[in-house]
């Protein structure tokens, strides 16, 4: 029989609110657990898995990989290479406790180049206009758990990111110890007037995709992240031969 895949739903609120969701829903889940998280969502599976016994494996896709004490907004700053920041439109939101929050939203003509400038641009203006804000708080929250220091974890690089830079994403899953895939940043064909980079994650056929194999220190083997088009913290991942 398959193992399940579960895909929750990221408030995008506050990195303590979404991790805190999270932690909830793996608590309902028996068994082992792989846990995947793209771009902001490797910031919540780092936080949320920490205490959780039956989370064997941590995979970050393209993602924030904070330890202790960090804030997104500084990180996002150690290398240069990110326009997602200046790309993105802030609009207020009232909070349920009468304090007045802002999201950011990215703007129509950035959208393409930050996110997915290999994909066509009617496709991309489809996923622009169905985008869920994320909340500014999600830059300035504290980290206050790093679950990959116990947990071993796995990494996918994509090395023409506009919104993590590719150096940001090594020094990242270098200092987590995670053996590292890559993923050029495209995947379809595109035209010479197409910018050569993208942040979501790869959509390819399940034998195209890079392998994810142990490099640095001895775990058992896994291969091949399977398509994600947001952050799917509960995937599985198939034993290498």
């Amino acid at each position: 029989m398959q193992n399940p895949t579960l895909a929750p739903a990221n408030p995008l609120r506050s990195l303590p609110t979404d991790a805190a969701y999270l932690a909830s829903v793996l608590a309902s889940i028996s068994g082992p657990i792989v846990l995947v998280g793209h771009s902001y969502g490797g910031a919540v599976i780092t936080n949320a898995a920490a205490g959780i016994p039956n989370i064997k494996a941590l995979v970050y896709i393209a993602a924030f990989v904070p330890d202790k004490g960090e804030q997104l907004g500084v990180l996002i700053n150690k290398y240069p290479g990110s326009i997602i920041q200046p790309a993105t439109r802030p609009v207020p939101y009232p909070g349920p406790d009468g304090t007045t929050g802002t999201d950011l939203y990215l703007e129509a003509g950035s959208f393409r180049a930050v996110f997915a400038a290999d994909l066509p641009a009617a496709t991309t203006r489809l996923m622009h206009a169905t985008q869920r804000p994320f909340s500014a708080a999600c830059f300035t929250d504290v980290t206050t758990s790093a679950a990959w220091h116990t947990i071993p974890s796995w990494a996918l690089m994509s090395e023409a990111d506009k919104a993590i830079p590719p150096a940001l994403q090594r020094f990242f899953y270098q200092r987590a110890g995670a053996p590292q895939g890559r993923q050029r940043a495209r995947c379809l064909p595109r035209r010479d007037d197409e910018p050569p980079g993208h942040h979501r994650p790869p959509h390819r056929r399940r034998r195209q995709l890079p392998q994810l194999t142990p490099a640095h220190r001895p775990r058992p083997a896994l291969r091949r992240a399977g398509p994600q088009a947001r952050c799917h913290p509960a995937a599985r991942l198939r034993p290498a031969p």
